[in-house]
Protein backbone atom coordinates (compact mmCIF):
# COMPACT_ATOMS: atom_id res chain seq x y z
CA UNK A 1 0.00 0.00 0.00
CA UNK A 2 1.09 3.96 -0.57
CA UNK A 3 2.50 6.17 2.14
CA UNK A 4 1.09 8.88 0.54
CA UNK A 5 -0.44 11.16 2.64
CA UNK A 6 -4.22 11.80 1.36
CA UNK A 7 -5.29 15.21 -0.12
CA UNK A 8 -9.12 16.64 -0.28
CA UNK A 9 -7.81 17.12 -4.04
CA UNK A 10 -7.18 13.71 -5.04
CA UNK A 11 -9.80 11.11 -5.16
CA UNK A 12 -8.02 8.80 -7.63
CA UNK A 13 -9.37 5.05 -6.83
CA UNK A 14 -6.16 3.21 -6.87
CA UNK A 15 -4.56 5.05 -3.53
CA UNK A 16 -4.83 1.46 -1.47
CA UNK A 17 -4.07 -0.58 -4.43
CA UNK A 18 -7.49 -2.61 -4.37
CA UNK A 19 -10.10 -3.25 -6.67
CA UNK A 20 -13.57 -1.51 -5.15
CA UNK A 21 -12.41 -0.23 -2.11
CA UNK A 22 -10.54 3.37 -1.55
CA UNK A 23 -10.05 5.91 0.55
CA UNK A 24 -10.40 9.85 0.32
CA UNK A 25 -10.17 12.65 2.11
CA UNK A 26 -13.50 14.20 2.11
CA UNK A 27 -14.11 17.79 2.62
CA UNK A 28 -17.98 17.14 3.10
CA UNK A 29 -17.90 14.31 5.48
CA UNK A 30 -14.72 16.20 7.21
CA UNK A 31 -12.25 13.06 7.49
CA UNK A 32 -11.67 9.41 5.87
CA UNK A 33 -14.22 8.36 3.82
CA UNK A 34 -14.02 4.93 2.65
CA UNK A 35 -15.49 4.31 -0.98
CA UNK A 36 -16.89 1.79 -2.88
CA UNK A 37 -16.67 1.72 -6.38
CA UNK A 38 -18.91 -0.70 -8.29
CA UNK A 39 -17.86 0.72 -11.80
CA UNK A 40 -14.04 -0.39 -11.80
CA UNK A 41 -14.49 -0.11 -15.48
CA UNK A 42 -14.76 3.67 -15.58
CA UNK A 43 -18.34 2.90 -17.48
CA UNK A 44 -21.39 5.24 -16.48
CA UNK A 45 -24.99 5.80 -18.25
CA UNK A 46 -24.25 9.51 -18.16
CA UNK A 47 -21.24 11.86 -18.85
CA UNK A 48 -21.43 15.24 -16.03
CA UNK A 49 -19.17 17.85 -17.60
CA UNK A 50 -17.46 17.95 -14.17
CA UNK A 51 -16.60 14.53 -13.57
CA UNK A 52 -12.90 13.77 -12.70
CA UNK A 53 -12.72 10.22 -14.01
CA UNK A 54 -10.24 9.46 -16.96
CA UNK A 55 -11.23 7.48 -19.45
CA UNK A 56 -15.02 7.63 -18.53
CA UNK A 57 -16.61 5.74 -21.12
CA UNK A 58 -20.66 5.22 -21.71
CA UNK A 59 -22.15 1.73 -20.42
CA UNK A 60 -22.70 -0.24 -17.15
CA UNK A 61 -19.94 -2.21 -15.14
CA UNK A 62 -18.78 -5.04 -15.10
CA UNK A 63 -20.25 -8.08 -13.02
CA UNK A 64 -19.16 -7.30 -9.07
CA UNK A 65 -16.87 -10.27 -7.43
CA UNK A 66 -18.41 -9.99 -4.07
CA UNK A 67 -15.88 -12.15 -2.52
CA UNK A 68 -13.19 -10.30 -3.44
CA UNK A 69 -15.32 -7.02 -2.31
CA UNK A 70 -15.80 -8.61 0.86
CA UNK A 71 -12.23 -9.69 1.77
CA UNK A 72 -11.22 -5.83 0.46
CA UNK A 73 -13.51 -3.74 2.83
CA UNK A 74 -12.85 -6.25 5.80
CA UNK A 75 -9.33 -5.90 5.58
CA UNK A 76 -9.65 -2.09 4.74
CA UNK A 77 -11.87 -1.65 7.79
CA UNK A 78 -9.79 -3.27 10.11
CA UNK A 79 -6.31 -1.15 8.63
CA UNK A 80 -8.87 2.27 9.94
CA UNK A 81 -9.90 0.86 13.00
CA UNK A 82 -7.37 -1.53 14.83
CA UNK A 83 -4.20 -0.55 12.54
CA UNK A 84 -2.39 3.02 12.18
CA UNK A 85 -3.41 3.66 8.47
CA UNK A 86 -5.30 7.34 10.16
CA UNK A 87 -2.08 8.62 11.31
CA UNK A 88 0.30 7.31 8.67
CA UNK A 89 -2.33 8.18 5.99
CA UNK A 90 -4.82 11.04 6.77
CA UNK A 91 -3.96 14.77 7.39
CA UNK A 92 -4.35 16.10 10.99
CA UNK A 93 -7.91 17.58 11.41
CA UNK A 94 -9.36 14.45 9.32
CA UNK A 95 -8.34 11.73 11.34
CA UNK A 96 -11.81 9.76 11.68
CA UNK A 97 -13.66 7.77 9.96
CA UNK A 98 -16.48 9.00 8.81
CA UNK A 99 -18.16 7.16 6.44
CA UNK A 100 -18.76 4.88 3.76
CA UNK A 101 -19.72 5.63 0.53
CA UNK A 102 -20.71 4.22 -2.52
CA UNK A 103 -19.36 6.44 -5.65
CA UNK A 104 -16.40 5.26 -7.91
CA UNK A 105 -16.38 5.95 -11.12
CA UNK A 106 -19.79 5.77 -12.74
CA UNK A 107 -23.67 4.97 -11.31
CA UNK A 108 -23.32 2.81 -8.12
CA UNK A 109 -26.95 1.28 -9.17
CA UNK A 110 -26.54 0.29 -12.58
CA UNK A 111 -24.72 -2.86 -10.98
CA UNK A 112 -27.14 -5.70 -11.21
CA UNK A 113 -25.64 -6.91 -8.02
CA UNK A 114 -26.23 -3.39 -5.97
CA UNK A 115 -28.73 -4.99 -3.31
CA UNK A 116 -26.15 -7.87 -2.96
CA UNK A 117 -23.34 -5.47 -2.36
CA UNK A 118 -25.52 -3.78 0.33
CA UNK A 119 -26.26 -7.28 2.27
CA UNK A 120 -21.80 -7.98 1.88
CA UNK A 121 -21.69 -3.84 3.32
CA UNK A 122 -24.24 -5.00 6.43
CA UNK A 123 -22.43 -8.55 6.98
CA UNK A 124 -18.76 -6.73 7.06
CA UNK A 125 -20.19 -3.71 9.32
CA UNK A 126 -21.88 -6.08 11.75
CA UNK A 127 -19.21 -8.03 12.57
CA UNK A 128 -16.87 -4.45 13.55
CA UNK A 129 -20.13 -2.62 15.76
CA UNK A 130 -20.65 -0.12 13.20
CA UNK A 131 -24.29 -0.88 12.15
CA UNK A 132 -26.06 2.52 13.41
CA UNK A 133 -23.01 4.50 14.08
CA UNK A 134 -21.03 4.98 10.67
CA UNK A 135 -22.93 6.73 7.87
CA UNK A 136 -23.56 4.66 4.51
CA UNK A 137 -24.10 7.06 1.80
CA UNK A 138 -25.06 6.35 -1.61
CA UNK A 139 -23.64 9.12 -4.15
CA UNK A 140 -26.39 8.24 -7.33
CA UNK A 141 -27.72 10.04 -10.14
CA UNK A 142 -31.22 8.31 -9.72
CA UNK A 143 -31.90 7.71 -13.05
CA UNK A 144 -32.65 3.67 -12.24
CA UNK A 145 -34.67 4.31 -8.64
CA UNK A 146 -37.61 2.50 -11.37
CA UNK A 147 -35.68 -0.22 -11.07
CA UNK A 148 -37.13 -3.28 -8.94
CA UNK A 149 -33.58 -4.54 -7.66
CA UNK A 150 -32.47 -0.91 -6.98
CA UNK A 151 -35.51 -0.75 -4.94
CA UNK A 152 -34.74 -3.31 -3.21
CA UNK A 153 -30.78 -1.82 -2.44
CA UNK A 154 -32.12 0.97 -1.21
CA UNK A 155 -34.94 -0.76 1.45
CA UNK A 156 -31.76 -2.08 2.54
CA UNK A 157 -29.64 0.74 2.52
CA UNK A 158 -32.77 2.45 4.66
CA UNK A 159 -32.57 -0.67 6.97
CA UNK A 160 -28.77 0.07 8.02
CA UNK A 161 -29.64 3.15 8.85
CA UNK A 162 -28.36 4.96 5.38
CA UNK A 163 -29.27 7.64 2.67
CA UNK A 164 -28.58 8.43 -0.85
CA UNK A 165 -26.87 11.71 -2.10
CA UNK A 166 -29.21 12.22 -5.39
CA UNK A 167 -27.70 13.92 -8.35
CA UNK A 168 -29.24 17.63 -9.04
CA UNK A 169 -27.46 19.89 -10.93
CA UNK A 170 -29.91 22.00 -13.17
CA UNK A 171 -33.88 21.92 -13.37
CA UNK A 172 -34.74 21.85 -16.99
CA UNK A 173 -34.07 19.54 -19.65
CA UNK A 174 -32.12 21.49 -21.84
CA UNK A 175 -29.81 21.99 -18.53
CA UNK A 176 -29.49 18.45 -17.80
CA UNK A 177 -28.49 17.33 -21.59
CA UNK A 178 -25.64 20.27 -20.81
CA UNK A 179 -24.24 19.34 -17.59
CA UNK A 180 -25.44 15.40 -17.22
CA UNK A 181 -25.19 14.14 -20.88
CA UNK A 182 -28.76 12.55 -19.71
CA UNK A 183 -32.08 13.19 -22.49
CA UNK A 184 -34.44 12.31 -19.14
CA UNK A 185 -37.46 14.79 -18.75
CA UNK A 186 -37.80 16.68 -15.95
CA UNK A 187 -41.20 14.63 -14.81
CA UNK A 188 -38.76 11.57 -14.45
CA UNK A 189 -36.30 13.16 -13.05
CA UNK A 190 -38.65 14.11 -10.10
CA UNK A 191 -40.56 11.05 -10.18
CA UNK A 192 -37.39 9.33 -10.02
CA UNK A 193 -36.50 11.83 -7.22
CA UNK A 194 -39.86 11.30 -4.90
CA UNK A 195 -39.71 7.29 -5.67
CA UNK A 196 -35.83 7.48 -4.09
CA UNK A 197 -36.87 9.58 -0.72
CA UNK A 198 -40.02 7.25 -0.33
CA UNK A 199 -37.30 4.39 0.28
CA UNK A 200 -34.67 5.94 1.83
CA UNK A 201 -33.65 9.64 3.21
CA UNK A 202 -32.76 11.30 0.45
CA UNK A 203 -30.51 14.41 0.40
CA UNK A 204 -30.28 16.43 -2.80
CA UNK A 205 -26.24 17.01 -3.81
CA UNK A 206 -25.83 20.38 -6.35
CA UNK A 207 -22.60 20.85 -8.48
CA UNK A 208 -22.69 24.43 -9.46
CA UNK A 209 -21.07 26.35 -11.63
CA UNK A 210 -19.83 28.58 -14.27
CA UNK A 211 -19.87 27.88 -18.20
CA UNK A 212 -17.40 30.03 -19.92
CA UNK A 213 -16.88 32.89 -17.23
CA UNK A 214 -20.13 33.23 -16.49
CA UNK A 215 -22.32 32.08 -13.42
CA UNK A 216 -25.77 30.64 -14.29
CA UNK A 217 -28.62 33.40 -14.92
CA UNK A 218 -31.74 33.60 -13.32
CA UNK A 219 -33.55 31.31 -15.37
CA UNK A 220 -31.39 28.48 -14.81
CA UNK A 221 -31.63 29.24 -10.84
CA UNK A 222 -35.48 29.55 -11.43
CA UNK A 223 -35.50 26.11 -13.07
CA UNK A 224 -33.74 24.68 -10.52
CA UNK A 225 -35.42 26.15 -7.81
CA UNK A 226 -38.94 25.08 -9.02
CA UNK A 227 -38.03 21.37 -9.41
CA UNK A 228 -36.14 21.65 -6.14
CA UNK A 229 -39.70 22.78 -4.89
CA UNK A 230 -41.86 20.23 -6.26
CA UNK A 231 -39.69 17.31 -4.01
CA UNK A 232 -39.01 19.53 -1.17
CA UNK A 233 -41.51 18.15 1.33
CA UNK A 234 -39.80 14.79 0.90
CA UNK A 235 -36.18 15.33 1.15
CA UNK A 236 -33.57 15.66 4.22
CA UNK A 237 -32.03 19.41 2.47
CA UNK A 238 -29.41 20.11 -0.20
CA UNK A 239 -25.68 19.59 -0.53
CA UNK A 240 -24.47 22.13 -2.81
CA UNK A 241 -21.02 22.49 -3.73
CA UNK A 242 -18.19 23.27 -6.43
CA UNK A 243 -15.78 22.82 -8.19
CA UNK A 244 -12.69 21.30 -5.90
CA UNK A 245 -11.14 18.94 -8.54
CA UNK A 246 -9.58 19.12 -12.32
CA UNK A 247 -12.53 17.90 -14.16
CA UNK A 248 -11.01 15.46 -17.44
CA UNK A 249 -14.08 15.57 -20.14
CA UNK A 250 -13.79 17.22 -23.02
CA UNK A 251 -15.72 20.41 -21.61
CA UNK A 252 -13.36 20.97 -18.93
CA UNK A 253 -12.02 24.15 -20.34
CA UNK A 254 -15.97 25.64 -20.44
CA UNK A 255 -16.14 25.31 -16.61
CA UNK A 256 -15.93 28.30 -14.13
CA UNK A 257 -15.16 27.80 -10.22
CA UNK A 258 -17.40 30.02 -8.43
CA UNK A 259 -16.39 32.38 -5.69
CA UNK A 260 -17.23 31.42 -2.11
CA UNK A 261 -19.26 34.57 -1.35
CA UNK A 262 -21.72 33.81 -4.02
CA UNK A 263 -21.83 29.98 -3.46
CA UNK A 264 -23.00 30.83 -0.42
CA UNK A 265 -25.41 33.60 -1.70
CA UNK A 266 -26.84 30.88 -4.08
CA UNK A 267 -27.09 28.54 -1.63
CA UNK A 268 -29.12 31.17 0.84
CA UNK A 269 -31.82 31.90 -2.03
CA UNK A 270 -31.99 27.77 -2.04
CA UNK A 271 -32.87 27.85 1.64
CA UNK A 272 -35.38 30.79 1.67
CA UNK A 273 -37.35 29.74 -1.74
CA UNK A 274 -37.84 26.11 -0.34
CA UNK A 275 -37.01 25.66 3.28
CA UNK A 276 -34.70 23.67 2.94
CA UNK A 277 -31.38 22.76 4.97
CA UNK A 278 -28.69 23.49 2.63
CA UNK A 279 -25.02 22.90 3.42
CA UNK A 280 -22.30 24.68 1.20
CA UNK A 281 -18.72 23.54 0.32
CA UNK A 282 -17.74 25.90 -2.16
Amino acid sequence: MSNQVLSVVDHRRDRARLTYVYPVVSRRAAGLSVGINLNVNRACNWACVYCQVEGLRRGGPDPVDLVLLEQELSGFLDQVLAGDYLERHVPEGYRRLADIAFSGDGEPTSSPEFAQVIEVLTRVMAARGLLGGLPVRLITNGSLVHRPGVQKGLARLAAIGGEAWFKLDRGDAAGMFEVNKTRMSVAQVLARLRQCAGIVPTWVQTCWFGWDGEAPGAQVEAAYLDLLLRAADVLQGVHLYGLARPSHQPEAGRLTRLGDAEMEAWGERIRNRTGLRVLVSP
